[in-house]
C-alpha cells in the first residue's frame, strides 16, 4: 500500500513539471521564430554557401591565369625571361637616373661663408645675410653646371639627381634629409672649360662673386683631370614621371 502512495505522489508532481517545461520550450520557440517557421524552405543551406564560394574561387583563379598569360605574352613566355628583361631595362636607365658611380675629368667649385679678417672682424657695413652662402647661390652654381652639359654632379658627399633639392636652413644646408655646414663643395664631371664659361655667364654666380669681393665670401674653381662621383644610394621616390622613350625587350 505504501508503494502505491509513493508512486501516485510522484506522478502528481512529475506530470505538471513536464507540462511546464514543454510550455516554456514552446514559448521560447515562438519568440525566436516570431510566429514563422524556423527552418524555411528558402533559407540558405551550408552546402549551398560552400558551392558558391568554390565557384567564386574558381572564377578568380581563371582570372589570375588570364592575367598571368597576358603578362607572359608581353614580357616573355616565362617569368624568368620577363624578370631578366626588366632588370636589363633598369640597368640601362640607372645611368640616367644617377644610380651608378662615374668618373672623368671635371670641375670642383667651393663656396664658403665670409671669414673674419686678421683683426677678427667682418666689414662694418655687412649684415648677417651678406656673410653667408644662400640657397640661391648654390642653385646658381648647380644650374650653370647642368646648362654646360655636366654629366654628373656631387654636392658634399651626395650625388645630385632629379629629386635632389638643396635647401638652406639658417647657415646650414639640408640635402636629402642630411644637414651640412660650409664650405660647400660641388663636384661636376664634364667639359671644364664649358662649365667655367657657364659659371662666368650665370647672373646669380656673378652676383655672388661681387659679394666675394665686397664681404669676403669664399669661392674657388678647381679643374681636375679625373674626379669620381658615387651613385645615388637613397630610395628614389617619384610622384610624377614621364617615360624616357619606347620600351623594348
Amino acid at each position: 500500500m505504501a508503494k502505491r502512495i509513493t508512486r501516485a505522489s510522484t506522478w502528481r508532481v512529475g506530470v505538471p513539471l513536464v507540462c511546464l517545461l514543454a510550455g516554456l520550450l514552446l514559448g521560447a520557440t515562438h519568440g525566436v521564430s516570431r510566429g514563422g517557421e524556423i527552418r524555411r524552405s528558402d533559407a540558405p543551406r551550408l552546402v549551398d554557401l560552400v558551392r558558391r564560394e568554390q565557384f567564386e574561387v574558381g572564377r578568380l583563379n581563371a582570372e589570375r591565369d588570364r592575367l598571368a598569360g597576358a603578362v607572359d605574352s608581353t614580357h616573355g613566355r616565362s617569368s624568368d625571361k620577363a624578370l631578366a628583361a626588366m632588370l636589363r631595362r633598369a640597368a640601362e636607365l640607372a645611368a640616367d637616373a644617377g644610380l651608378g658611380a662615374v668618373h672623368g675629368p671635371g670641375l670642383v667649385v667651393t663656396l664658403n661663408d665670409a671669414q673674419r679678417d686678421a683683426n677678427g672682424r667682418f666689414p662694418r657695413d655687412a649684415s648677417p645675410d651678406d656673410l653667408v652662402v644662400h640657397q640661391q647661390d648654390i642653385h646658381g652654381v648647380l644650374n650653370a653646371l647642368w646648362t654646360a652639359g655636366a654629366e654628373a654632379i656631387q654636392m658634399q658627399d651626395q650625388r645630385i639627381v632629379a629629386t635632389s633639392a638643396p635647401r638652406c636652413v639658417g647657415n646650414t644646408l639640408l640635402l636629402n634629409g642630411r644637414t651640412y655646414s660650409p664650405p660647400y663643395r660641388v663636384t661636376a664631371i664634364g667639359d671644364a672649360s664649358a662649365m667655367q664659361a657657364a659659371l662666368a655667364a650665370a647672373p646669380l654666380v656673378t652676383l655672388y662673386k661681387q659679394y666675394v669681393v665686397r664681404f669676403g665670401l669664399g669661392y674657388t674653381e678647381h679643374v681636375t683631370p679625373d674626379v669620381r662621383i658615387p651613385g645615388y644610394t637613397e630610395p628614389v621616390r617619384m610622384h610624377f614621371a614621364q617615360p624616357a622613350g619606347p620600351v623594348s625587350y
